[in-house]
């Protein structure tokens, strides 16, 4: 997600049920537009944004209320809002 975002997301994770919780400042592309300029035999060039990458473990009873809060705060209805993955986890012991 975008830099300014991941403020107000972790602000609203404050008090989630979240068993853990990593934060990193990574680059990426999207679709955005003019950021892959031509493809093929001419050269291209990518256009690498700063993000935030937010991982969370939630218990799977609470991952749709976590995913809600995250999307209230998280979402412009612009391009560039970031995806949600929800995928299994298992703790080892």
């Amino acid at each position: 997600m975008k830099p300014f975002v991941a403020e107000r997301v972790l602000e609203a994770l404050k008090f989630a049920p979240l068993e853990a919780c990593t934060v990193r400042e990574v680059k990426g592309y999207g679709r955005q537009k003019s950021y892959l300029d031509q493809y093929g035999d001419s050269e291209y060039s990518l256009a690498f944004l700063p993000k935030v990458e937010i991982q969370v473990w939630v218990d799977d009873a609470r991952a749709d209320e976590v995913v809600e809060r995250i999307v209230s705060v998280a979402r412009t209805g612009r391009m560039g809002d970031g995806k949600i993955f929800v995928l299994p986890a298992v703790a080892i012991p």
